[in-house]
């Protein structure tokens, strides 16, 4: 699937790229400053060096194996020469060259890879996303990068973040406030937003993926109210911050993800995650209309059931536009932003466009991962004390579990292990023996799909009545959207 390169680092320095390095996302610790900086042309006056695999395991605690996989441990402390330090987290970017990252173009395809999370304690995130990045990370558009994709530069995604110190061509400093948490951390007056797609996010307690589409087309720098920020303007933004998301303990389905052979996921043992990207005519260039997910564990396929809330002879198994406005509804989660910000369709456009894979491993200084594997909102601010509403559950960890000052003091030596990714046509990357593509929409509308059923054989009809309204109902509001009737 193309090179098998990483980067990320957000400042250029003229020198050259160490051949094959690649370097973890927290280059604050590399900054070189000839004097202080206090305005943006002297943004020329950073510089970054590259990286090779050695200081890759040494100070980034990532490391590769040479047969398609990457281990990341979450804490490492360094004393190498020329420095020494703590990294914590790590996240990487796949280059396709040695200046350009490798977009991904998934409509009418699927994405596969292997993940073994079970080092992963409550608090920490393993995550495996897609976000709308410049295929050379900006090098062309801004004259003041030199660095581009072979650096890292150019991250964007849905939250807009503004702790990135390399923006647009220009250095972040303006109304730059350190972390109070985070001694190599901060935020600057500007962000920077773009589509996400969280394929996994995950530890050994909950996962989840989220759809988060943006008003805005690629990588988009952002100031004020259009970053959406917190508390005042988190659904005023360009960017869907919240998202539509597929989290099986938030949707009711508590035995399905978790620890141990009692679950029908078992998160202590390595599986194979496949989604495949659904467009309304079956092409490449069709309209994106459903996510479709599932695993590969011991040789055995396992499928997602229904959540709690589907209502009879509905199939909310795969995230659609129907599938999300059901869950949000019944959530009390915001629709509206989801449907303004593009929702599925939006998402397809970003994907169309092409999209870059990225690998992490983070912990959560805001609000310690509560929302991926614990209580959210907190139980204090439940309507009714002690009654949860609908989709607060996220997970068996406890509020405090995930406080980034417990987790770093108590599981510095977590790590995760992705290998063995793949992509392709739908059916095509689980090996032999892979499932047959999901059911078809015959017709490519409920309506049509209805029209073709024989009803001269009752029971039959009856079937392939029920077949259409499983599989088709999402696509007669896409093509009325996106396509000329």
């Amino acid at each position: 699937m193309g090179s098998s390169s990483c980067s990320a680092a957000p400042f250029p320095h003229p020198t050259p790229r160490p051949k094959g390095a690649c370097r973890a996302d927290y280059a604050p610790r590399l900054i070189r400053h000839s004097r202080p900086l206090t305005s943006l042309p002297r943004a020329q006056k950073c510089g970054i060096d590259g990286e090779d695999a050695k200081g890759y395991k040494e100070k980034y605690g990532a490391t590769a194996d040479g047969q398609g996989g990457v281990n990341f441990t979450f804490i490492t402390k360094y004393n190498t020469t020329g420095g020494n330090g703590t990294n914590v987290g790590t996240r990487l970017f796949l280059l396709e060259s040695p200046d350009k990252y490798k977009m991904f173009q998934l409509l009418n395809k699927e994405f596969t890879f292997t993940v073994d999370g079970s080092a992963l304690p409550c608090g920490l995130n393993g995550a495996v996303y897609f976000v709308e990045m410049d295929a050379d990370g900006g090098k062309s558009k801004y004259p003041t990068n030199t660095a581009g994709a072979a650096y890292g530069t150019g991250y964007c995604d849905a939250q807009c973040p503004h702790d990135i110190k390399w923006i647009a061509g220009q250095a972040n400093l303006i109304n730059w406030n350190p972390s109070p948490s985070d001694p190599n951390g901060g935020a600057g007056k500007f962000g920077t937003c773009c589509a996400e797609l969280d394929i996994w996010e995950a530890n050994s307690i909950s996962t989840q993926m989220t759809v988060h589409a943006c008003e805005t087309a690629g990588y988009h720098p952002c100031d004020d109210i259009e970053c959406g920020d917190n508390p005042n303007h988190r659904f005023d933004g360009v960017c869907d911050k919240n998202g539509c998301d597929a989290n099986p303990y938030r949707q009711g389905l508590h035995d399905f993800f978790g620890p141990g052979p009692s679950f029908t996921l078992d998160a202590t043992k390595p599986m194979q995650v496949v989604t495949q990207f659904i467009t309304d005519d079956g092409t490449d260039t069709g309209n994106l209309v459903e996510m479709r997910r599932f695993y590969v564990q011991d040789s055995k396929y396992i499928y997602p059931p229904n959540p709690s809330y589907t209502p009879p002879g509905k199939n909310y198994t795969a995230i659609s536009d129907e599938m999300c406005q059901v869950q949000m509804t019944n959530f009390s989660d915001r629709f509206d932003v989801f449907t303004k910000k593009g929702g599925i369709g939006g998402m397809g456009a970003a994907m169309k466009r092409g999209m870059a894979l990225v690998l992490s491993l983070w912990d959560d200084h805001d609000v310690g991962m509560i929302w991926l594997d614990a209580n959210d909102p907190d139980p204090k601010d439940w309507p009714t004390p002690g009654v949860p509403p609908p989709g607060a559950l996220r997970g068996t960890c406890n509020q405090t579990s995930g406080n980034y000052t417990f987790v770093e003091k108590y599981h510095s030596d977590a790590y995760v292990i992705y290998s063995d990714v793949r992509y392709g046509e739908i059916g095509s990357t689980t090996g032999p023996g892979a499932p047959p593509p999901p059911p078809a929409c015959p017709g490519g509308t409920k309506d049509k799909c209805i029209a073709l059923c024989d009803p001269t054989d009752p029971a039959k009809y009856v079937a392939c009545v029920q077949n259409c309204d499983q599989n088709c109902p999402h696509l007669d509001e896409a093509r009325r959207k996106y396509m000329p009737i």
